[in-house]
Formats: structure tokens, sequence, C-alpha cells
């Protein structure tokens, strides 16, 4: 019977909570300041969403519950939202919030949405993942570009 009560918490368990897998080549810590350092071929995954980066530096609370990922060089990523909605680009830095689920993408961001065919190209672009919302800014040089596959009606070439 104690066996049984055991397997069904653990299980419970699994379909609250998802694994957090961090591989790296290098991996430095200071528990007391709540910093953990992830340096050479960082990949992040956590379900269906996933970061990849030169650099990860997450920061923790009390509870050592993830507070901010801050990833350089090389980002790439794949994002699912609360709603669904599919999101894979690339970016120089990536800060992400896990308690408000948002991902702040700096540095010549594109951002593509894979179910709407959407993308977005710019220098700071925010993904509220909760809201399935995206705002974007350009740099004076460069406006933000958005492009949209519009599919083609009858007759036209």
């Amino acid at each position: 019977m104690k066996i049984f009560i055991i397997l069904v918490l653990f299980l419970t368990s699994l379909l609250v909570s998802q694994e957090l897998q961090v591989k790296a080549n290098k991996f430095s810590a200071d528990e007391k300041a709540g910093i953990s350092i992830f340096e050479g071929d960082v990949n992040i995954i956590k379900g269906y969403d996933e970061l990849n980066a030169s650099k990860v530096t997450i920061f923790t609370n009390k509870e050592h519950q993830p507070t901010k990922y801050v990833a350089l060089g090389d980002v790439s990523f794949k994002i699912k939202t609360k709603k669904g909605s599919k999101y894979e680009g690339v970016a120089g830095k990536v800060i992400y919030l896990p308690i408000a689920k948002e991902y702040h993408f700096f540095k010549n961001v594109y951002l593509k949405q894979i179910d709407e065919k959407k993308e977005i190209l710019g220098d700071e672009v925010v993904l509220k993942t909760i809201e399935g919302k995206a705002y974007a800014k350009g740099v004076k040089t460069e406006p933000v570009i958005m492009i949209f596959n519009i599919p083609k009606e009858e007759g036209e070439e």
C-alpha cells in the first residue's frame, strides 16, 4: 500500500511540473547569491521550450526557484505560448522572466510564429507567452519589419 501511495504521488508530481534540463561545457555557481552560470554550447529544455546560447546566467530566489535567465551569444530558441502558438528564432541576447512568462529579445532579433507564418525582425522584441502578445522596436537606422504570408486569392498571380 505504501508503494502505491508513493507511486501515485510521484506520477502526480510529474503531471504538475516539467523537468528543466540544462547542458553546458562549463558550470559555476554562487548558491548564496543565487547565481548559476553555464558556458559553452548551453542547451536548456523545458517541455517544448528550448534555449541555446554561448552563455546563460540563471538567477534564483531563496527557494532556489529561477527568477531570471540571461542568455548571450548565438542565442536561438523555440517557445510555445499558453494558447499554443509556437515561435522560433535568434537574437544576440535573451532575458526570460519565468514568473511573468515573458521573453525579452535584443540585438538582431528574428522571431517567427510557426503556426501563423508571421515574422518579426527588430532590435528589441518582447513576447508575453501568457497573453500571446508581442511588441517590437527598431533602432534609429533600422525599422521593425513584420512579414505576413498572405495566401493568394483566385485569379491573382
